[in-house]
């Protein structure tokens, strides 16, 4: 799989305690109604936090971003809503789950249904609220991350 080029985000939450993760593990399922997946260890943090807040955020990393999917991939940051210190965020609108300043994507969702799926949960979210920003990608391939290059006649579109 270390050959299949994905977006990188990260995921949010506040259940019992707010806590984010980077994850790669995400795609959309529905345009009607709007639905995403997003996989989870059941041994992550994120994991009982989703289940307790019954929903999750989604925040797209776009190419200027790299530090924000390393920090939120990193073990060593505060626990809770103080690991959001270090970062620009904003609340959503419908749960206020934090989301990432200057993403390219934005999602508030609801909890719909829990899948196991091997060693992960696959968690179904309807989308509540999505907006969108502008810029490049952050993408991860082969294990490494990097920043989309549009070929020149998309640069100029």
């Amino acid at each position: 799989m270390a050959r299949f080029t994905t977006g990188i985000t990260v995921l949010t939450a506040r259940g019992a305690q707010a806590h984010g993760m980077t994850a790669n593990a995400f795609t959309s399922v529905s345009l009607d109604p709007p639905m995403v997946l997003c996989c989870v260890a059941r041994t992550a943090r994120m994991h009982r936090t989703i289940l307790d807040a019954r929903g999750f955020g989604v925040s797209v990393l776009g190419g200027e971003q790299e530090g924000l999917a390393r920090y939120f991939a990193s073990r060593g940051r505060p626990e809770g809503m103080a690991q959001f210190d270090q970062v620009d965020w904003f609340p959503g609108r419908h749960t206020g789950v934090p989301l990432l300043s200057g993403s390219l994507a934005w999602l508030e969702c609801d909890l719909q249904e829990v899948y196991e799926g091997g060693d992960h949960s696959i968690f179904l979210g309807l989308v509540r609220e999505a907006s969108c920003g502008t810029g490049e990608a952050l993408l991860f391939l082969g294990g490494r991350m990097h920043r989309y290059d549009p070929p020149p006649a998309a640069r100029s579109a």
